[in-house]
């Protein structure tokens, strides 16, 4: 089966990715004793890392900060100086796999903007981060409910951002003519669907994962999408 998809004639621009600044300011509410910034963002990068790993294997509720500490090799004392509470750590833990998942998404639409078939390179590229994120995409789904309100709403917010890719992707093919037929409500729709697609091969990869390949889903996928897109 050969997918093809419109190009673009000129370069997407360069989507902020959310990461560095943006991603410091995002997490700038956590409470931390430390004022090295610096090393607050590299102790906090190991407390991530130890705490996706014990949330995927433990989950969230049976997983303690005494663990966490322990995974890291931390005191309970030490871990408290960079989080308040175990919702830190795992709206931490949401906020930077969003960002990696924006990262790659976005090099994906740089890399592309100078090729044939933009939007089908860009969603071969978001299903496998999906493919490969597949284990912390689905913690997050399952254990957002755990933060509290204000979290909850940052990680909607960085949903969206995300989705916002598509958007802007589609919304640039609408306005070469490519996708001319499309209104500013189709395109909003269609960035959502993009979104959730890659999403359902974590969701249903009980099922897909005994029928298809990644490759496979990735190729029927995508000329699902884009014969109702064309």
């Amino acid at each position: 089966m050969n997918v093809s998809a419109p190009g673009i004639n000129k370069p997407l621009k360069k989507t902020n990715t959310g990461r560095g600044e943006n991603s410091r300011h995002r997490t700038a509410d956590i409470p931390t004793q430390v004022k090295n910034q610096e090393l607050v963002e590299r102790r906090r990068r190991q407390i991530i890392d130890a705490a996706v790993k014990l949330f995927i294997d433990r989950g969230f509720h049976k997983t303690t900060t005494r663990q966490i500490a322990a995974e890291v090799g931390f005191s309970i004392g030490s871990l408290y100086e960079y989080v308040a509470s175990k919702e830190d750590i795992l709206y931490l833990v949401c906020d930077s796999i969003h960002s990696q998942v924006e990262h790659l998404v976005t090099g994906a639409m740089t890399q592309a903007a100078a090729g044939r078939n933009v939007l089908t390179e860009i969603l071969r590229e978001y299903f496998l981060v999906c493919h490969r994120m597949s284990d912390v995409i689905l913690l997050i789904y399952q254990e957002t409910r755990a933060l509290p309100a204000q979290w909850q709403k940052r990680v909607l917010e960085n949903e969206l951002r995300i989705t916002g890719l598509f958007t802007e992707v589609l919304s640039r093919l609408a306005a070469s003519g490519d996708l001319a037929h499309l209104d500013d409500r189709d395109i909003e729709l269609a960035a959502h669907n993009i979104s959730v697609f890659g999403h359902m091969w974590t969701f249903r990869r009980w099922f897909f994962g005994r029928h298809y390949t990644i490759e496979e889903y990735i190729e029927r996928q995508t000329a699902f999408i884009l014969k109702i897109l064309m």
